[in-house]
């Protein structure tokens, strides 16, 4: 009766409550008891693993309290324990099986448990000692049985197998920093016995860390590409806005000149038709005259006709001094109707509207002038570079031609022969502009050159040898060196030459500053190395040509 009582307490005990696995782990498979037997001393092994333990030893002795025994104790079988072992497992196993329901099958690409039988479901961690990976339910000894938490858990890889020496079938354990590669330590002492190798987390720190620099700077590249698009969306809006006032304005240019022309017609129609209604009633007013007077010669003329039919004397002779001819008012030789002069009617129409035309291509070009001042720049002349003969200020702001040559080096960047001098500013990309003073000169050539061009002997100044410039010669001969070169019809003697560049548009302009007028532009160029401002006084012309080129401020209108 008591051990009924005894047993059914026990049962309710293990029913309501189970220890946790280590109480029922075998101190030497580590693994939960199977057939679970107690030594003399009160220790408790796997029956299996206590008899093998003994068969192998020297002495018996237990594993744990090193007791020795003088004679081979009798093991038996403890049912207690094998009955908890046995709750133990069954409450174990309905765990895992409630937590393999919850848990989700692994997927295609998730790397699956190489426990689980049937459905494999999903890996939480892989064990680079087990090389296997487990699920939620299989990873629980590597969680709580001491010999396994030294295990090194990551987390879920697929080929582990990978990471063991395919030719010592050992884990790869070290870092060869020599050849850059993981090693057993077989290899270690092998193949790589002088090269430089570290332990595996030694390596992956130093790896991490050349990561991190790499991680910041392809940060920082990314960060520059998004600047980059800032930057490029930043001239897309500049692009759109200028379009949009390039659109705005030219509508109301042309709006402006239909509308000349429209009021130009008009009032060419409306002289006309009023030169013409003039010349219809003068002539109407000479047609009245004349029927009048007609009427009354042809009633004088019945008043005749009738007397000279009359056969008394008396009569005809007392009437006719009342018949004489009638005194007219008006004489009608040198009257006559003249057309209308309209010669020259139509030009002065049109001249009128070139003039309008003009005022508005002024406005049109004292608006662009004031834009491309905008990308002024601070331009200075490089001695380096000016031809011997020439003086520059000491600024580097005036270049006029000296009759002494001067003895300079003659380093590759100095023009030899050609009376030339560059600006030390060099300009690869974007747009800029600058102003140089041209008064009371007879003789110059302006512009910009590429980086290559020949400055020894005598050069060709045309695009095709890198040279885009406007020269005068003569005191009155204004040319673009296009080659062949383009003569220029200008109204007025420019006192300031504005030139402006815009590299990625390929486009060089001269302006007439005070006259605010375009005098050339080289379109369509393809720029692929650096632009440098050039200049060229010319020679002094006996004086004429003595005046230095100066390179002046930009004042904006």
């Amino acid at each position: 009766m008591f051990f009924c009582s005894f047993t059914l307490c026990v049962d309710m005990a293990a029913a309501n409550y189970l220890p946790s696995e280590d109480q029922f782990l075998c101190s030497i498979c580590l693994d939960v008891f199977t057939d679970p037997v107690s030594t003399p001393c009160g220790h408790n092994f796997c029956k299996n693993c206590i008899t093998q333990h003994w068969n192998i030893s020297d002495r018996c002795l237990c594993p744990m309290c090193k007791k020795v025994f003088n004679t081979r104790p009798e093991l038996r079988v403890n049912t207690f324990i094998s009955e908890m072992v046995a709750q133990f497992k069954q409450s174990a196993q309905q765990k895992a099986s409630s937590s393999s329901s919850q848990q989700q099958a692994a997927k295609p690409g998730e790397v699956p448990c190489d426990v689980c039988t049937g459905t494999k479901l999903k890996a939480l961690k892989s064990c680079l000692v087990c090389l296997a990976s487990y699920c939620e339910t299989h990873l629980e000894p590597h969680l709580t049985m001491s010999g396994l938490k030294r295990h090194q858990l990551i987390d879920p890889v697929e080929n582990l197998e990978d990471r063991m020496c395919t030719k010592h079938d050992k884990p790869l354990e070290l870092f060869c920093k020599t050849d850059q590669t993981c090693v057993c330590m077989l290899c270690h002492v092998s193949d790589h016995k002088t090269h430089d190798v570290v332990p595996l987390k030694e390596g992956y720190e130093e790896k991490k860390a050349e990561l991190g620099k790499t991680e910041a700077e392809i940060q920082q590249m990314i960060q520059k590409r998004q600047l980059k698009i800032q930057e490029i969306k930043h001239s897309v809006s500049l692009s759109e806005k200028d379009a949009d006032r390039e659109i705005a304005e030219g509508a109301q240019v042309f709006t402006a000149l239909k509308e000349s022309v429209e009021r130009g017609l008009n009032e060419l129609i409306k002289m006309i038709e009023e030169k013409k209604k003039t010349t219809q009633k003068q002539a109407e007013g000479f047609i009245r005259e004349l029927e009048q007077e007609i009427s009354e010669l042809k009633k004088r003329s019945t008043e005749v006709e009738q007397l000279s039919h009359s056969e008394d004397h008396l009569h005809l002779l007392q009437s006719v001094q009342s018949l004489k001819a009638p005194r007219l008012s008006k004489d009608w030789t040198e009257v006559s109707v003249c057309p209308p002069s309209l010669k020259g009617t139509v030009v002065r129409a049109v001249s009128q509207l070139e003039e309008t035309l003009s005022e508005q291509m002024k406005k049109l070009f004292e608006a662009e002038l004031k834009r491309v001042q905008q990308y002024a720049v601070d331009v200075t002349l490089d001695p380096d570079t000016a031809y011997p003969k020439l003086i520059l200020s000491d600024d580097g702001k005036q270049v006029k031609y000296g009759d002494v040559k001067k003895n300079l080096p003659d380093n590759p960047e100095r023009f030899s022969r050609c009376t030339c001098v560059l600006a030390k500013q060099s300009f690869s990309s974007g747009r800029f502009y600058f102003e140089v003073q041209v008064k009371e000169k007879t003789e110059w050539d302006l512009g910009v050159a590429k980086e290559s061009v020949d400055r020894k002997g005598v050069i060709k100044l045309r695009p095709q040898c890198g040279y885009w410039t406007i020269w005068l010669m003569n005191g009155n001969e204004y040319k673009a060196l296009a080659g062949p070169p383009v003569s220029l019809s200008l109204k007025s003697r420019p006192q300031k030459v504005g030139v402006f560049v815009d590299y990625e548009e390929g486009l060089v302009s001269f302006y007439d500053v005070d006259a605010a007028a375009l005098i050339y532009s080289f379109t369509g160029c393809s720029f692929t190395e650096k632009l440098f401002p050039y200049f060229s006084p010319g020679d002094n012309d006996g004086g004429k040509n003595s005046a230095p080129l100066i390179i002046s401020p930009v004042r904006v209108k």
